[in-house]
């Protein structure tokens, strides 16, 4: 791990010499030598050529399906590119970016490669859409279509920053209707917080696609509706001026780099052409809207100040623009013949490969001994297996991190207690509490472990598992990250989640989503049912590269049926279900809570003469097919119960692939058990009537067994 001395405490106290004012004047124009001048020109005409040929590659059918011109923000974009330093800071740029990322390192040849997504492409090998670029090898990072959500990631990157001491920036550049966006508000409220080397980089054309930005706030410049936030500083520039969009960007920068806080740019800039190949401008603007627009068109605004200034001649302007031509149609042909994707490659990439405990022998489908090499252990809840696993793992790996809610003030230690001692023990740089924001939780996990692969981190994604919804966004860009990047970067993050009723908890502290998740393909998602699992998984979570969903089922945490002897660095390799009952004549399939109605099931069922195996999958992604298959074809029935809904639980996926290819094995139809199709009812006699119980999966056993 690269890291730089860099004491920011050091340098807050001269923040204070700073205004607190948040606009800065006209004042402080860079002065640009000659050279500058004319490299800044040579990418701010070459970006235009290469914007400008990108819809004819549409209308040949060869690709660009999907292209944001950048004319009309190139004065900002050349600038913020020019002042991002390749291999050394962190740049999130959106899709419109394409000025910027040229200036940034991305060559000309890379521009058109992710244009026409071809194999090659560095960004994403083809695999997302055009005009998204990216650089990750020099600090260019890969950001979704999902508007502004990157603005997340750069939060927490700047934390890593901080957390590591390096003397890097982030930039994050969004338009000025992204800021509309909750989580962009969630990111610079915790930026501005945390006082995190972060620079907002909004570039505004009025517009996003046809909504004006009168209709998305009351206040002229979208930004200023930050500026009551402490720690954050706001600088306006012109857009469209490169000299100006620098000034800003440099004072932004100072601002920053001095421990003060965040900083956030705001760029006037003009759309010239419509927002992007599926959209027709002239539908909501006026010609002499668009006539002005073009009037103020930067790159002729830059030539003409290139030759105010004496940087260069008409000969040698000229000689700069005919160079940038050939190098185009040069670059161009060598684009048009490179290959495409390869449609076998489909599956590389979804999850990266996990680490394994060494041996079988610590995942075997038998119980855990009591003892190991002679000792006696200790006897444990699953409550307790969590809370001892994640400091035997904060105490491996220093880089190891957790962050959530109400997981670390004084004595408190998460809701249920599972993080209880660790802020004690490691300190508040490594375990400490996020805001009451589940978006901003999850996406600077993404951030945090982009500054280096050795980073774990866990976070409580929320509360309770019911409160997770806010975090969907980020779940669904996280699950992607490492397909969408061609393995290029995955973050390494643990999801914790308390998830299940028998509490009496009624809505959105009941609920399970496991059903939800499932679909989402990129994820791990792991769910014991006694304390020994619970060890053993996490470690295996959270040594793991990539992203696992650990669902804790609360009503096992101090269980006593979820007891268990756990064996020091017991792991449970991924994807390893366990048998916890042999049997022959029927198969009852089940996860988490489930398993314990099942075992006792399988007991009642055992004292009238029926011999039932009980199969505790432990992880439902990835799913032990091969362990499930074998105890169907021995026992030809089988039984699916959890404890979510029925409808549209994970139970309806194993029937339907049991059925798909175990269908000559079964004697009988898969059944299943689960909650009924309604919310979770707060007063006991409700919630009873909801979720399944052992006398629901005896009648389901028994009419299975009936056949």
């Amino acid at each position: 791990m690269t890291v730089v001395s860099f004491s920011r405490e050091s340098v807050r106290s001269g923040a204070a010499a700073l205004s607190d004012e948040h606009r800065t004047s006209a004042a402080e124009s860079p002065a640009l030598d000659p050279s500058e001048l004319r490299r800044a020109y040579s990418l701010m005409h070459l970006a235009r050529i290469l914007d400008d040929k990108a819809p004819n590659y549409l209308k040949q059918g060869l690709g660009w399906s999907y292209h944001a011109p950048c004319a009309g923000h190139d004065g900002i974009q050349i600038a913020l590119g020019l002042t991002f330093r390749p291999s050394h800071d962190y740049l999130f740029p959106y899709y419109r970016d394409l000025a910027t990322c040229l200036a940034a390192g991305i060559s000309a040849e890379e521009i058109l490669l992710n244009g026409l997504s071809k194999r090659d492409d560095v960004a994403s090998g083809g695999r997302h859409m055009s005009n998204h670029f990216a650089k990750p090898a020099i600090g260019i990072q890969n950001v979704s279509s999902s508007v502004a959500n990157h603005a997340q990631h750069a939060a927490g990157l700047g934390r890593a920053i901080v957390t590591y001491g390096s003397d890097a920036i982030v930039f994050c550049s969004v338009g000025e209707s992204s800021t509309s966006e909750g989580y962009f508000y969630e990111a610079v409220n915790g930026a501005s917080r945390e006082r995190l080397p972060v620079v907002f980089v909004v570039q505004d054309n009025g517009y996003g696609i046809s909504v004006p930005k009168s209709d998305q706030t009351a206040n002229r410049h979208a930004s200023d509706n930050f500026a009551g936030f402490r720690n954050l500083r706001i600088f306006h520039c012109d857009g469209t001026d490169l000299v100006d969009s620098l000034r800003a960007l440099r004072a932004a920068v100072r601002y920053v780099a001095s421990g003060a806080g965040c900083a956030l740019v705001h760029a006037e800039c003009v759309r010239i052409h419509s927002h992007s190949n599926s959209d027709r401008h002239e539908l909501y603007r006026s010609p002499e809207e668009l006539a002005a627009a073009r009037a103020r068109d930067p790159l002729p605004r830059l030539r003409a100040h290139v030759l105010a200034a004496g940087a260069a001649s008409e000969e040698e302007i000229g000689a700069i623009e005919h160079e940038n031509l050939r190098t185009y149609e040069e670059t161009a042909g060598r684009v048009r013949r490179a290959p495409g994707p390869d449609p076998e490659t489909i599956h590389d990439f979804v999850v990266p490969e996990p680490w394994r405990p060494d041996g079988d022998g610590l995942a075997e489908l038998a119980a855990t001994p009591a003892n190991v090499a002679g000792a006696a252990l200790e006897e444990r809840s699953l409550l307790e297996a969590l809370n001892l696993t994640l400091k035997e793992l904060f105490r491996e790996n220093a880089d190891t991190y957790l962050w959530g809610q109400d997981v670390a003030n004084r004595d408190k230690g998460g809701i249920f207690n599972v993080s209880k001692g660790l802020q004690q023990e490691f300190g508040a740089r490594r375990v400490f509490n996020g805001p009451i924001a589940e978006d901003y939780i999850l996406g600077t996990a993404d951030g945090f472990s982009r500054f280096d692969e050795r980073i774990r981190i866990v976070v409580e994604g929320a509360e309770f598992a019911d409160y997770f919804w806010p975090a969907a966004e980020q779940m669904v860009e996280m699950s992607h990250e490492y397909w969408r990047t061609h393995g290029q970067f995955v973050p390494n993050v643990t999801i914790r989640l308390a998830s299940g009723g028998y509490i009496g908890g009624g809505l959105y502290h009941s609920q399970n989503i496991e059903g939800w998740l499932a679909t989402l393909p990129g994820l791990r998602i792991v769910v014991p049912a006694f304390a020994d699992d619970a060890a053993g998984l996490l470690r295996t979570a959270v040594r793991s590269r990539g992203i696992t969903v650990y669902l804790e089922p609360k009503f096992l945490y101090n269980a006593r049926s979820a007891r268990a002897h756990v064996p020091p660095g017991f792991a449970v390799p991924f994807g390893r279900a366990r048998r916890r009952r042999a049997g022959e004549e029927l198969t009852i399939i089940a996860y988490g809570t489930a398993v314990h109605l099942a075992l006792d099931a399988a007991a009642k069922l055992g004292e009238e003469g029926r011999s039932v195996e009980v199969l505790d999958l432990r992880s439902l992604v990835p799913l032990d097919w091969d362990a499930l298959a074998a105890s169907v074809r021995k026992t030809s029935r089988v039984l699916v119960v959890h404890e979510d809904k029925v409808h549209g639980g994970f139970g309806g996926e194993i029937a339907a692939q049991i059925g798909s290819e175990l269908f000559a094995h079964l004697d009988a139809p898969v059944d299943r058990v689960g909650s009924t199709f309604t919310p979770v009812g707060f007063h006991r006699a409700l919630e009873r009537a909801i979720l399944p119980d052992v006398k629901r999966v005896l009648d389901a056993a028994r009419k299975v067994l009936s056949y």
